[in-house]
């Protein structure tokens, strides 16, 4: 991959679609992880306002430390970025306090968490009339759809979501991120016992860009044991997760019917 000219384009691309849009840049969630890292970054070098926000439930410290060193380093790189931190564990509680507590799932709380972030990066982006950046890359957006839907799915604009999850971290590497960002585990922060994506998808994202490839190129060479689980996994996700990935179903009424 020439990593300098992708990010020559996603910089331009990000630039003209706030230009167009007569909005005044781009606000971004900062997770700690590489995906809101090179984001921001992106983000960042277009030159225009740039928001970037630390909405922490119940994160994991070393989450917490790595996304307030990106912040630091990305403020002392770029003139152009502001940020504010969120505290969202009371609004959480406050959720807790008032839903039934027969739907509160561990899954169901999960999404609640990212859906509650949504709601704050789109309320200082009306606010301040920002764009939601995005930072799913490919295998999450348009591969097994590994994120919440209306939680980190609801955004603007995907500047990374035609780049594979290695892909991101040849970004990173060139942009020179904070290193303990290029090294950690990629996780969701969803969960308050640490679990890594590969803990829950069980597989890695390399193996995850394999079977989307070989699927995409129409490969027919005979699969080994772990690649077969390799399938499975990525084609079952798939699957399960069409709703998140096409259009809302809309129902369509016969025109002698109106």
């Amino acid at each position: 991959m020439n990593s300098t000219a992708v990010i020559e384009h996603i910089v331009n691309w990000l630039k003209n679609y706030s230009d167009t849009s007569r909005t005044n840049g781009f606000i971004v969630g900062i997770s700690g992880g590489i995906d809101s890292a090179v984001t921001s970054a992106l983000c960042a070098m277009t030159g225009k306002r740039v928001m970037v926000l630390n909405m922490p439930i119940h994160q994991s410290q070393q989450e917490f430390d790595r996304s307030s060193k990106h912040i630091i380093w990305l403020k002392h790189k770029f003139g152009n970025v502001e940020t504010e931190t969120v505290q969202l564990t009371a609004a959480l509680h406050a959720l807790e306090t008032v839903f039934p507590k027969d739907i509160q799932d561990f899954l169901t709380m999960a999404n609640t968490r990212a859906r509650l972030r949504m709601t704050t990066l789109y309320a200082f982006a009306t606010h301040h009339k920002l764009l939601v950046a995005g930072t799913g890359n490919k295998v999450e957006d348009f591969g097994i759809g590994f994120y919440t839907k209306y939680g980190d799915g609801g955004v603007d604009i995907s500047p990374i979501a035609d780049l594979y999850k290695t892909q991101v971290y040849e970004l990173g590497k060139v942009l020179d991120v904070v290193q303990s960002i290029q090294t950690a585990p990629p996780t969701d922060g969803l969960f308050t016992d640490g679990r890594t994506d590969e803990d829950q998808i069980g597989a890695t994202y390399p193996e995850l860009e394999w079977a989307m490839a070989y699927l995409a190129n129409k490969e027919t060479y005979a699969l080994n044991t772990r690649q077969k689980q390799v399938m499975e996994i990525y084609t079952s996700r798939n699957r399960a997760n069409q709703h998140k990935m096409l259009p809302i179903p809309v129902c369509i009424i016969p025109d002698e019917w109106k």
